[in-house]
């Protein structure tokens, strides 16, 4: 299960996302996206679990807690097709 943790603090590495979830279960890759421009780091990452319920167990464990002087938001990654797009049009319409 892909699993996202936003609100990152920039301080944070994938080092220590491993070592907050390792006691879950077992962790198959950690990523902390990075401004492809700056290389700084964007405040979140993704954590991959291969074991649904160690995944599931792991977001409720870490969900609001914190990590270097952040609290996580952790829960399950959205695919791409299901997240809003950034650069869509989000309603509106015209105005009489």
């Amino acid at each position: 299960m892909k699993i996202y943790v936003g609100n990152l603090s920039h301080d944070a590495t994938e080092d220590d996302l491993r070592a907050a979830f390792e006691p879950f279960g077992r962790v198959d890759s950690v990523a902390v996206v990075k401004d492809k421009f700056t290389g700084q780091p964007r405040g979140f990452a993704f954590v991959v679990m291969p074991g649904q319920a160690e995944a599931q167990s792991a977001i409720q464990g870490l969900n609001g807690k914190e990590l270097r002087g952040r609290s996580l938001t952790v829960n399950e990654a959205r695919s791409r097709s299901e997240a809003p797009s950034r650069g869509a049009p989000q309603g509106g319409g015209r105005r009489s």
